[in-house]
Formats: C-alpha cells, structure tokens, sequence
C-alpha cells in the first residue's frame, strides 16, 4: 500500500442530542471523494478520539469503511495512552477492513524513548497493516525522537509518521535517518509545502475538510515540480491553516462547515469553549 496524497482528518458530526450525526458522516465523506482526495482519517484528534466512547469510535471506523467502498484509502485512528486499548482499536480496524491505522503517541503517561517503542511494537506485532506513527507534543506531552523512529522502522508494517511537531529539523533527522522505509506525512497544514520539501509524501489535513480541491492541488503541483504554482497554494492557503488553530481543534473547522452548509454541528469536549455537545 502507497501512502501518499491527500488524507483528511475528518470531523465527527454530531446531532443536537449528542448522538453521530450518521448521515451527516456519509455526506461529508462524499462531499471529499468528489473532489479527489486520497483518503480519509476518521477517529483522529480532529474527530475527537479522545473524548468518544470506544462504540462510538469503532462505529464512526465502520461508517467511514462502508462509505468509502475501496474508492479511498481509510486510515482508521486507533490511538490511546493504554497500549491494550489501543490494539483492541487497531484489531477492530483490521478486522472492519482498513487499509491502515494511526496510532498516537500515548498522552498524559509521557513515556521514554523506549516505552514509546515497546508501546509501538506491540501494536504492530498483532495487526498486518501498515501502522501508522502520530508525533503530536502539544497534544501528548511526549516526542517520539528521530532515533525510536529508526528503531520502529524493523517492523514492516509500521509504515509511516504523521509528522506534527512543528519542527523541521525533526523531520529532516527522520527522513535522513530512514529514507524510503517510512513514509513521512505532514500533520501541520502550515507546514505541509516544507515538510513535502524535507522528503514528506502528503498530508494528514484538517484544511482539506473545507478546501479539499486546494490542498490536493498542492500536492500535485509539487509531485510535478511546478513549484510556483505550489508555492502559490501554501500562501492561500496558510491563513485557513492559521485559522483552524485560533481555538482548539476542532473547534475553528466544525465552526467553518457549518457555515459552509456541511455536518459537523459542536464537539464533545468540555475543555473547549464551545464544547457542551
């Protein structure tokens, strides 16, 4: 499996009495299709992942499958910072048909360097997809260090990082480090055009749920060495980009798909300021 393009991380809808707006889910998983996305990241940070109940995250997994119907990638988020509950997601992905998972670093434990690859290898050792690797330290509270990454690269099917640590000099040391045997993936909109420039393949886009035909058009141009007009995109594009964090996430793009007529509605999370569902 290639994993490379646009992924978007979408937003959980929901309906007024809190339950997944299902439908809604549906739509806006259409809505991305039709404007050429690669693939779709449900049960990530921008879907709430933290604050869904577990039958909630895996029905959200399994509406995304059944909608996507192999005409995208889906890479199911399958994260915790309770490495059993996290397999238990990856197991459930797996056996729901996912083409591959993403698996934050544990948040809150702050583990070590190696009990984030102890955290990691387990996981990989009991699925046979590609595992994806989320490096978030102002979410977590812990850096996966380019060394782990190396490390984690003996497993085949840890295939990939989605890279949000803000720092550039990271995500060279990876892509030095490892090469062709990882696939680095920009989790920072703002940092998408850079991160393609250290060796990245694509995002993971919070943007690409409201400008999805702009963010894919970025990626080509760079694909295709037409730098002006990629260059050209990144600066449209960075004010949305810088906009989406003006409030926690995913408070900013739940807000602009409701004005743009698509589902999201509120959020789950009462540590947000608008974040009574």
């Amino acid at each position: 499996m290639v994993l490379q393009g646009c992924y978007v991380a979408l937003v959980t809808p929901f309906l007024q009495d809190g339950t997944i707006d299902e439908d809604g889910l549906r739509k806006n998983i259409e809505f991305l299709i039709e404007r050429n996305i690669t693939g779709i990241v449900p049960c990530g940070t921008t879907g709430e992942s933290a604050t869904l109940s577990w039958s909630e995250h895996n029905r959200v997994v399994d509406i995304a499958l059944a909608q996507a119907g192999g005409r995208i990638q889906v890479i199911a988020g399958a994260g915790s910072n309770n490495t059993h509950e996290s397999i238990e997601a990856a197991k459930h992905a797996c056996k729901s048909g996912a083409q591959a998972i993403l698996c934050i670093t544990p948040y809150y434990n702050k583990p070590t360097q190696e009990g984030l690859f102890q955290h990691y290898k387990a996981i990989a050792q009991q699925v046979d997809i590609p595992v994806v690797v989320y490096n978030v330290p102002g979410r977590t509270g812990v850096t996966i260090n380019p060394e782990t990454v190396e490390r984690l690269c003996e497993f085949n099917n840890i295939a990939a990082i989605k890279e949000a640590s803000g720092n550039l000099l990271q995500v060279s040391e990876i892509h030095r480090r490892c090469g062709d045997r990882l696939t680095i993936l920009s989790g920072d909109d703002a940092l998408t055009l850079p991160i393609l420039a250290c060796g990245g393949r694509g995002v993971v886009s919070v943007v690409g749920n409201i400008c999805p035909g702009k963010v894919v058009a970025l990626i080509k141009s760079f694909e295709n060495n037409d730098m002006k007009k990629a260059l050209m995109l990144h600066e449209e594009l960075l004010p949305v980009s810088n906009a989406m964090f003006i409030e926690t996430n995913p408070v900013p793009v739940k807000t602009a798909m409701n004005y743009l007529g698509l589902s999201a509605r509120t959020v789950t999370s009462a540590a947000c300021s608008h974040g009574q569902r």
